[in-house]
């Protein structure tokens, strides 16, 4: 008697495109947010005690000879929305770390889920926050009597400024975070940096009322870029021309410190 052999199909299993990996990574840590809302609601809150404290310590200043305006909450208001997102961009590498000492971050990396997807959706939440930081400080800061000249495509392109920065500095914040895995490191690093980035800038003070090394030094800082980008954006008259030019250098440093973040996160798997 013969037997019959049935041969059956061999099937390849399915990658998931990049894509759909990355909007599960982002609801991954959208979802985990949510179960911890004090988490958003510090991020929420921390536009209004900027305002508040940064808006009476300095109301005075538009009186100033030299400062160009005597409205200084309107001026006010796009230095502390770049300052919101620079402030939570440090902040954002301590969820790897948290990923990394509970092991969750080596059970990713055992999974086919790309690298880079594992780092852009990590990102994509962290923007979400920036949206949701951006129109509160835009929100309360015209409650508290700011105007708003540009519109609301001026309001639109502040906010695509801030999460323009936001990337830069959460991709930083996630490649040291990889690299020093130590969330005392990855706090000291984060002050070192943001420290001086605020205060060497124009986001509290106009250029022309800085001494000349600050203003020299705030040419090439990133805060100071995205702050002027929002400044003519919400103005009268739009400077399309600094709009494109700052755009594209924080374009470029987002871009750059996000491949580096993808990398961190490569060589911290090789050290497995």
């Amino acid at each position: 008697m013969s037997t019959l052999t049935v041969t059956r199909p061999v099937t390849t299993p399915t990658r998931a495109s990049w894509v759909t990996q990355t909007v599960e990574i982002t609801r991954r840590w959208t979802v985990d947010a949510i179960r911890q809302p004090w988490g958003l609601g510090v991020a929420i809150i921390q536009p209004v005690i900027w305002l508040v404290l940064f808006g009476n310590v300095f109301s005075s200043v538009g009186t100033v000879p030299g400062f160009g305006t005597d409205d200084y909450l309107t001026f006010l208001v796009p230095g502390i929305l770049m300052m919101t997102v620079l402030y939570s961009g440090a902040w954002a590498g301590t969820g790897f770390i948290d990923d990394i000492r509970s092991g969750v971050m080596d059970r990713m990396l055992t999974s086919p889920v790309s690298r880079s997807s594992l780092v852009a959706g990590q990102l994509v939440q962290q923007l979400l926050v920036c949206v949701v930081q951006g129109i509160c400080v835009i929100g309360i800061g015209a409650l508290a009597g700011a105007r708003y000249a540009g519109g609301v495509g001026g309001m639109a392109l502040a906010i695509g400024a801030s999460l323009l920065l936001a990337a830069a500095f959460c991709s930083l914040s996630a490649a040291v975070a990889l690299l020093a895995r130590d969330q005392t490191a990855l706090i000291g690093i984060s002050t070192i940096i943001v420290l001086p980035a605020t205060f060497v800038s124009t986001a509290l003070m106009p250029a022309a009322l800085l001494p000349d090394w600050v203003q020299s030094a705030a040419r090439y800082n990133p805060l100071t870029w995205a702050t002027e980008i929002a400044r003519t954006a919400m103005s009268p008259s739009v400077d399309w021309s600094l709009v494109a030019t700052r755009g594209a250098l924080l374009l470029a440093l987002a871009t750059l410190v996000a491949w580096w973040s993808v990398a961190a996160m490569r060589t911290y798997q090789r050290s497995l």
